[in-house]
């Protein structure tokens, strides 16, 4: 590619190597030649013709300069235009990239070639004709020279060419069919030639070409318009970024020009050089400050001069354009004094000071001054990032200007704002004000912007009628309510209080602030009880933690807190855990509520006995049950905190989750969790593996120990706070190490490396001093000798573990053994019982079916009696048989018994001073004595009972 500075207008294309002899005069008179070219069809001959032709004026233009062959020139280009008015053939198109050259050179010195010039440019507007569908990639090398050579010929000195190239150009955009097409050929497609510039980086030339006619206005907009035509491509903008694009454009911006287009167009440009390139390379080129001192004149003269709806919108399209360099800290936008105007500006509304930058400036209300207003706040907000700028913006009252607008809404009067205008504007503005307040903080306090904002948080929960638009983006879920409003305030509160200034809580104190924001979160906690939205979430997030900031350290303030605080935690620790994933923010408002409770409860004895009244320690322990490593942090340390109030260890121990799971054993369960995700060396056992660094990560093994001084702690401390395992050693301590219930063998295991954590992190303490001595010193014997005897203890103390865990895994591997004996013994009993009840069953079946084994049954049943009775027998006693007598079955008898009355011989016997002695009773006295018989026989039956 040839340089635009060099003087001389040949161009660096090649010309066709090979040109076909002339078969005659082409072109010429002969009459004969002319009526076989007119008579002839469109075929191979034709085309040789053409081909001849084009030779032929190629030659012609080459010849030496005389008046004579100068008229034969322009004769033949004008037949070659003739010809070829309709379109050009894609085979051609090598003879007319030779044609334009030659032209081009005799441009300089003879006048007489721009009408045939700006013709056979003309044509290359024209769709070119292709007789193939493969011809376009064929010829693509071709057509992109061509196209590219278009951006060359920029160079010749004619304003009439320059033109025409510029509206050729164009043209690719708005492809017009000719009337009349060629026989056998067909246009190319619409695109092909936007795609042949793109290949042929034409965009990049014609960038170039803006500093031939940066003297010649008309030229210059033509320019411009070709390149917003070619702007509107990805590929083209990066091929004018390569030509410095962005930075050649802006430093035109305050020519000369009445018609006001070269503002339009540029500005045009650098839009699409922002949207179809990398925006950083454009922010770049334009932070020069030539071009930044550009920006701001033709803004100014814009914004002061400029009074069509024409003249708003450019202004505003200028001000984007500025507020993006100003996001870039290298642009000079301070030195050229653009930051100075657009914060005066921005505060021209609100704050009534007369300030010369703007002069003669009046603004309305239309939509454009609406829309300025907003870009200048927006700019305001990016400006707060420069330190540099932080000094204009409290100078030139940036902060009584948006404080302006912390105040319950006003119906606007005829000649201001609408009221979602102004809604739009003052959620802006308290949106900006979160942003700034932080840098300006005596500004902040010396405005009560403390109070401005309770009050304006009291509005916004009252009752007052308020419909909110919430079509704005800051209006977002503040339709018909006030809770953008409120949302943005505690944005503002929460900016400042992070600061940790004390005059800034002091202040919020004072005024109540804790008392409201607890009001503020039980609004908002009921609110969400009717919807769960985004918005409502991150307020009350934002209020837990503009509390958590307000009573960190302060005893009084968390007494402030206690009671009604301690409520309102209970029901976000009590979250169900299935909304932490639901996107909307609950994970944030959950941690929030922690840290609160870290921050607001923990330290202060009234506040901790009610939360432990409540059952806190209880769902803390709940939460910590679900084992995520994001919550298991905090939760741990929120409970190594509370365990200095004496009662905490005791809800901890009472504590049972699902399965009756222990304290001791989940804390436990999350060590063995951690050394997993730690890549802590065990066996499948879990006992020590490596005797010598028993708590060691793998991360820490691949780390090489390095020199520190002696003020900086060593990896082996960092690594503390990097994980959960002191938190769980320490609550453990406040445990207990012994009689901890629900432990398993393996529990047992695991407990005891945590009973030494702290024998072994002193150990890799001691072993990163013997490596760092060793790698800068020599220690002397005895130091050697006792870095030796500290390395040999600590390795003790890591068997002594090792040892007592083998000891616990065989011990239990005893037990099992016993258990396994005691299950084993009670399953031969129950199988004992099975066979005794299955030959019971067997000799029953026996003594029904076969008549022999029952008599031999009733054999042994009967020296069974026998031998039961008593052998000494009762002196004058009745005996009684007791065989049954008729007895038909072949089933023992059941239990039935007979008692004779006793003989007459045998009273006076024992039985004489019963009632059963033998008499005359009279009829009253029978009756009476057969009731008491009966009563006897009752008696006796119980005291003999059952008989087998």
């Amino acid at each position: 590619m040839s340089s635009l500075a060099e003087p001389q207008a040949s161009l660096p294309l090649s010309r066709s190597p090979a040109r076909t002899p002339a078969l005659s005069p082409a072109l010429g008179p002969s009459r004969c030649g002319g009526e076989r070219r007119r008579g002839a069809p469109d075929g191979g001959a034709s085309q040789e013709t053409r081909s001849a032709d084009l030779n032929h004026a190629i030659r012609l233009l080459e010849g030496s300069d005389s008046s004579n062959l100068e008229e034969e020139q322009l004769k033949v280009l004008k037949k070659v235009v003739k010809r070829f008015e309709n379109g050009l053939p894609l085979k051609d198109l090598a003879q007319i990239i030779d044609i334009l050259n030659l032209c081009a050179e005799k441009v300089n010195e003879q006048e007489a070639f721009i009408e045939p010039m700006c013709e056979l440019i003309k044509l290359c507007g024209i769709p070119f004709q292709k007789k193939k569908l493969s011809d376009e990639v064929s010829y693509s090398v071709t057509v992109s020279k061509l196209i590219a050579q278009l951006g060359y010929l920029m160079r010749v000195p004619s304003s009439q060419v320059r033109i025409q190239i510029c509206k050729c150009i164009i043209s690719f955009y708005k492809m017009e069919l000719p009337r009349k097409l060629l026989s056998g050929y067909q246009p190319t497609s619409a695109n092909y030639k936007i795609q042949m510039a793109e290949l042929g980086g034409l965009a990049e030339t014609f960038v170039l070409s803006l500093a031939l006619v940066e003297n010649e206005l008309i030229e210059k907009l033509w320019v411009l318009k070709a390149l917003q035509h070619l702007s509107s491509s990805g590929v083209n903008c990066r091929h004018m970024l390569k030509a410095q694009a962005a930075s050649r454009l802006c430093l035109y911006l305050n020519d000369v020009d009445p018609s006001g287009q070269l503002v339009f167009r540029s500005s045009e440009i650098l839009w699409n050089l922002l949207e179809n390139t990398s925006k950083e390379e454009v922010v770049n080129q334009l932070s020069s400050l030539e071009c930044v001192h550009a920006l701001k004149e033709v803004f100014v003269d814009l914004l002061l001069h400029g009074f069509r709806h024409y003249d708003r919108q450019l202004r505003n399209d200028l001000l984007v354009i500025a507020t993006l360099v100003a996001e870039n800290p290298a642009a000079p936008m301070i030195e050229s004094g653009f930051t100075t105007l657009l914060v005066v500006l921005a505060t021209y509304t609100e704050v009534k000071i007369p300030n010369p930058l703007l002069k003669g400036l009046k603004l309305t209300f239309s939509y454009e001054d609406f829309e300025m207003k907003k870009l200048l706040f927006n700019i305001i907000g990016i400006l707060s990032k420069d330190p540099r700028a932080v000094q204009l913006l409290s100078e030139n009252d940036v902060m009584p200007a948006l404080l302006y607008y912390v105040k319950p809404h006003q119906k606007p009067g005829f000649h201001e704002w609408s009221a979602s205008q102004y809604e739009e504007l003052q959620l802006h503005a308290i949106a900006i004000l979160a942003s700034v307040a932080p840098f300006l903080v005596d500004k902040y306090l010396s405005c009560q912007a403390n109070t401005l904002l309770l009050v304006f948080l009291e509005w916004c929960m009252g009752q007052d009628p308020f419909f909110g638009q919430g079509n704005s983006f800051h209006g977002t879920g503040g339709r018909g309510n006030k809770l953008a409003q409120m949302r943005y305030s505690l944005r503002v509160l929460r900016s400042v209080v992070s600061l940790y200034d004390d005059a800034v809580n002091l202040n919020l104190c004072d005024q109540g602030a804790i008392s409201q924001l607890l009001d503020i979160l039980k609004y908002a906690a009921n609110k969400s009880k009717e919807r769960d939205d985004a918005i409502l979430l991150e307020i009350q997030a934002d209020t837990l933690f503009i509390l958590s900031a307000l009573c960190e350290n302060d005893a009084h303030r968390k007494e402030l807190f206690s009671y009604e605080g301690v409520d309102i935690l209970i029901p976000f620790i009590q979250m169900d855990p299935k909304k932490l994933y639901s996107g909307l923010g609950h994970n944030r408002l959950l941690f929030s509520a922690l840290d609160c409770l870290w921050a607001c409860v923990v330290g202060c004895y009234i506040a901790e006995d009610y939360f432990l009244e409540q059952q806190g320690v209880f769902l803390l322990l709940d939460l910590l049950a679900l084992k995520q490593k994001n919550l298991c942090n905090i939760i741990l340390g929120i409970l190594v905190e509370f365990c200095d109030n004496p009662r905490t260890t005791f809800h901890i121990s009472t504590w049972r989750g699902e399965k009756d799971q222990t304290a001791a054993n989940l804390l436990i369960q999350l060590w063995r969790q951690e050394e997993l995700d730690l890549g802590v060396k065990r066996d499948r056992y879990g006992r020590i593996a490596d005797v010598k660094r028993p708590i060691v990560s793998s991360f820490q093994k691949q780390q090489e120990v390095i020199p520190m001084p002696a003020n900086s702690p060593s990896f082996a401390i960092v690594e503390i706070s990097e994980n959960i395992r002191a938190k769980l050693y320490l609550l453990l301590c406040k445990l207990g190490f012994e009689d901890l219930p629900g432990l398993s063998a393996k529990d047992f295991v695991t407990l005891a490396i945590i009973r030494r954590y702290v024998d072994f992190k002193v150990g890799e303490v001691w072993s990163e001093v013997c490596t760092e001595l060793k790698e800068e010193f020599r220690p002397v014997a005895s130091d050697e000798e006792a870095l030796k005897v500290i390395s040999e203890v600590s390795e003790n103390i890591g068997r002594s573990v090792a040892a007592l865990q083998t000891e616990v895994l065989e011990s239990q591997h005893r037990q099992e053994i016993r258990e396994e004996e005691k299950t084993y013994t009670k399953i031969q009993a129950v199988h004992k019982q099975k066979e005794m009840v299955n030959k019971s069953w067997e000799n029953f079946l026996t003594r029904t079916s076969n008549y022999e084994a029952l008599k031999k049954a009733k054999r042994l049943q009967e020296k069974s009696i026998e031998a039961s009775r008593s052998k000494l027998k009762t002196q004058n006693g009745a005996v009684h048989s007791t065989d049954i007598k008729g007895l038909s079955t072949t089933i023992g008898s059941g239990r039935l018994v007979t008692v004779e009355s006793t003989p007459s011989q045998l009273i006076g016997g024992p039985l004489s001073g019963t009632d059963l002695a033998l008499g005359k009773p009279s009829v009253c006295e029978g009756a009476l004595k057969k009731i008491k018989r009966v009563k006897t026989l009752d008696s006796i039956k119980k005291d003999l009972g059952p008989v087998e």
